[in-house]
């Protein structure tokens, strides 16, 4: 998969998410650098699509000028995904998602630990200001919470929680990515898991 053309990857990848509840029918979005140009998945992937894409759902446009806003299938939110590129030369995808354990920490208003050794490299994932979706602010909002993460990006990803809506991924390319969403979730899940756990250990006998 990782040699077939872009929008098939992308294709890929959007399914994948949905299947395993990193994003839902509510939205996010996937994109991916080539060269001067990004694709991206289109306006209400989610919700009208439920993520079923076609190669020719997915948009391009280039990164340096504003063509894809005049595009009625762009989605709003690829402004932070714009802004993202157009801050960090090593980013090559990005990642916006609702993944399903990850969301209470965005309501919560509350960072992600890494807890999990697979987390470790992508250290806290930290929540940004609010600001409404779609917004100008909160793209920026985005990249300075990016700043200073630049050696994680290019290792592998870096990410922050958007409250009250979700997660950002910048990612050194899109399966990179992607798998910092899942393993983050994964990490989301760990933390909320303590509270159901015993305070002492449940004793063990055999037969």
């Amino acid at each position: 998969m990782h040699d077939k053309p872009i929008p098939e990857q992308i294709i890929y990848v959007a399914r994948r998410m949905f299947e395993r509840r990193l994003t839902d029918m509510a939205g996010g979005n996937i994109s991916v650098r080539a060269g001067d140009q990004l694709f991206v998945t289109p306006r209400y992937a989610g919700s009208k699509q439920h993520w079923q894409l076609a190669t020719d759902d997915i948009l391009c446009g280039p990164i340096a000028g504003d063509e894809l806003f005049q595009n009625p299938r762009f989605s709003r939110e690829g402004k932070a995904h714009l802004a993202v590129y157009r801050a960090f030369p090593d980013v090559g995808a990005v990642i916006h998602a609702h993944p399903f354990h990850v969301l209470p920490f965005c309501v919560a208003g509350r960072s992600i630990e890494p807890v999990l050794e697979a987390t470790q490299k992508f250290g806290v994932t930290p929540v940004v200001p609010f600001a409404p979706a779609h917004s100008a602010d909160l793209a920026r909002h985005v990249v300075e919470s990016l700043r200073g993460r630049e050696a994680n990006i290019r290792k592998q990803a870096a990410a922050v929680l958007l409250p009250k809506h979700g997660i950002i991924v910048a990612g050194l390319d899109l399966w990179a990515a992607i798998d910092a969403v899942e393993r983050i979730d994964w990490n989301a899940w760990c933390i909320l898991s303590q509270g159901m756990m015993p305070a002492t250990p449940i004793p063990y006998t055999v037969g």
